[in-house]
């Protein structure tokens, strides 16, 4: 079976209606990207809570996949209807082959060494390196496959800081990557806490594909004993309203590593922690920080 794809320029004003439209006419997915994707006015959104500014771009390409078998000029045009646009707008067409999109999707993960000792492996490969530590995950719902520069910041940081025996809080775990490294790393306890359950499933399967055990909660069922070391990969405004939180959350002498954070972001970030925390110099990977610091 083939599928025609349906892509659309429109203004950030119509994104939603568009999307939500092609759904409602039949489209099977909607995506939606930057119309100026790779040129020189290409923009990145880091849309977070709490911080005022752009959430979309100015000009979008709207992307639809339908059924090859659907009348895609009569389906387009009541879409673009129910939007409240012209109907006679313009849309290119691309028929795309039925493929095998399970093994396209695996191919796009790859065995990736994160840090000198450490390797992320997804579970259908063999480690290159059976030597290293390899963290077996199975990428999935939840934020964490380690090839992100945050991730990677935080894995780093636990290769050359942890000594063994500590522990870990990951805070906003998803995938449960950095809590798994821990232990695998040495770590005497590792909990994770996250406020989306599919981020907590995913955690609790990468941890048995890791052998490892590991504790993954809510907020509201933390851990109440303080941890050795404190790591939250999240965002830079929750970060920053979490500091109370997870300032209790480390014990006197213990370590705070944030990451998420964007550059121009790090200084009103490590603002938020010095009432608590003596921080460090910052490390820095293609846009991203991480800061750490040592309970006062």
């Amino acid at each position: 079976m083939s599928w025609i794809s349906v892509a659309l320029t429109v203004d950030a004003g119509s994104v939603e209606a568009l999307s939500d439209a092609l759904l409602e006419a039949g489209a099977v997915a909607v995506e939606v990207a930057d119309a100026h994707a790779g040129t020189p006015h290409e923009r990145a959104l880091f849309a977070e809570p709490g911080e005022p500014g752009a959430s979309a771009w100015e000009r979008s390409r709207v992307c639809a996949l339908f059924d090859e078998n659907e009348d895609i000029t009569v389906r387009v045009a009541a879409a673009l209807r129910t939007a409240g646009l012209d109907p006679a707008c313009g849309f290119d067409v691309e028929r795309i082959a039925e493929r095998d999109w399970v093994r396209a999707t695996q191919g796009q993960f790859q065995p990736v060494r994160v840090a000198p000792r450490l390797w992320v492996v997804p579970t259908w490969h063999v480690p290159p390196d059976p030597r290293a530590i390899n963290l077996v995950i199975d990428p999935g719902l939840a934020f964490g496959t380690g090839t992100h520069p945050t991730t990677r910041l935080c894995l780093g940081w636990l290769d050359a800081n942890l000594r063994g025996g500590e522990a870990v809080l990951d805070y906003g775990c998803g995938s449960g990557i950095l809590a798994i490294a821990a232990l695998k790393l040495g770590a005497a306890r590792a909990a994770g806490v996250d406020i989306d359950p599919a981020a907590l499933l995913a955690a609790r399967h990468n941890a048995m594909q890791n052998q490892v055990v590991a504790q993954f909660e809510t907020p509201d069922r933390a851990p109440s004993e303080a941890a050795d070391i404190v790591l939250a990969n999240i965002l830079a405004n929750p970060l920053t309203l979490l500091a109370p939180l997870l300032a209790r959350a480390a014990r006197r002498g213990g370590q705070i590593v944030l990451s998420g954070i964007l550059e121009h972001q790090a200084e009103a970030v490590g603002n938020a922690y010095r009432e608590w925390f003596d921080m460090n110099t910052m490390q820095h990977a293609e846009g991203w920080v991480l800061l750490s610091g040592t309970r006062r």
